[in-house]
């Protein structure tokens, strides 16, 4: 009987370590094949080839010209390497003067840095769009997007793509986007047969409560990658309600992470690119520290049984005319 309780207790440890073996083994091959900024962040390759680092700040309701400007440079000095800007955001001009400062101050260069921006719906149409994009090249000052969303599906954005392609073939856009394209589940289907040049990227908003798996699924089909904005539940209640979560918060507890590193890594596990919007200088540093732990996949499994597609944005019926209807203005 001791033999055979020896026997399989030797038998349990063996197989316990390699488990662990292996699981160390899959992590190391998967650092291996993944290549990444000089700031840890994966680069994500997206449908046209182009390589899109996964993380990034977002600079939507920064609070003035002069924080906008602050934070973006810091983000940079932080490793950050993915900015995430538009037209209707009203900072292009912060983003672009603190890109152009961050380049010549540290010697990186513009090309590892990447850019994404939006036109609005009051600058679609064929004729339209095409100068848009040069006014908003002169916002920011660079040469040319690395990313560029039609913000909405609202209007002529068939006219804005075919512009938008065409800013593609001059070299002023690298890579084309479609933002909110999520009101309703055949737009994607539509929209894809009717361009040229296929959108790389899908941003909508996603987090452990809405992960949007239908949308997903059919982005997924045209090799689109999603985007996710609010990433932590946006400000105020959402962001409330899920740094409370109990899940989340015990995953955290177990990492020596706060509640933000886990969905941030969640996001990251998932294959999403993510870019959470701060001012808070703390915030933008620990938003990034996400690159030195990895979620089991046991917790992975609990963070996708958070799921209840419970948005905290909701749309309204009215929205698309209504954005029609209020034109950016600097």
């Amino acid at each position: 009987m001791n033999k055979i309780i020896s026997f399989c207790t030797a038998l349990l440890l063996s197989v316990t370590t390699f488990a662990v073996a292996s699981d160390s083994s899959d992590k190391a091959n998967r650092s291996a094949n993944t290549k990444t900024t000089a700031g840890n962040v994966p680069l994500l390759t997206l449908n046209n080839g182009t390589q899109m680092p996964q993380f990034g700040i977002g600079t939507f309701n920064q609070g003035s010209d002069e924080i906008c400007y602050n934070s973006v440079l810091y983000a940079l000095r932080c490793g950050y390497r993915h900015i995430d800007t538009a037209h209707a955001y009203l900072d292009e001009c912060e983003v672009g003067r603190a890109v152009n400062q961050f380049c010549e101050e540290s010697g990186v260069p513009r090309s590892e840095i990447w850019v994404t921006s939006k036109v609005w719906p009051t600058e679609y149409g064929e004729g339209i769009t095409l100068q848009a994009i040069d006014k908003m090249l002169e916002r920011l000052q660079l040469d040319y997007i690395d990313l560029l969303y039609v913000h909405q599906p609202a209007g002529d954005y068939l006219g804005a793509w075919k512009d938008m392609e065409r800013a593609v073939d001059l070299g002023k856009v690298r890579t084309l986007g479609i933002s909110n394209f999520d009101y309703s589940d055949t737009m994607i289907d539509e929209f894809i047969p009717a361009v040229r040049i296929k959108p790389a990227v899908l941003q909508i908003e996603c987090h452990p409560y809405a992960q949007r798996q239908k949308i997903r699924k059919i982005a997924a089909k045209y090799d689109i990658k999603t985007e996710s904005w609010f990433p932590l539940g946006g400000s105020g209640k959402g962001n409330q309600t899920l740094f409370s979560d109990p899940t989340i918060n015990k995953i955290a507890k177990k990492h020596g992470k706060s509640p933000a590193q886990i969905i941030l890594r969640w996001h990251i596990q998932e294959g999403f690119s993510v870019i959470p919007g701060a001012t808070n200088p703390a915030y933008i540093k620990e938003n990034i520290e996400i690159f030195d732990f990895e979620l089991s996949k046991s917790e992975m499994k609990a963070m996708r049984a958070l799921n209840k597609e419970s948005r905290f944005y909701i749309p309204h019926p009215d929205d698309l005319e209504r954005f029609l209807n209020w034109n950016p203005d600097y």
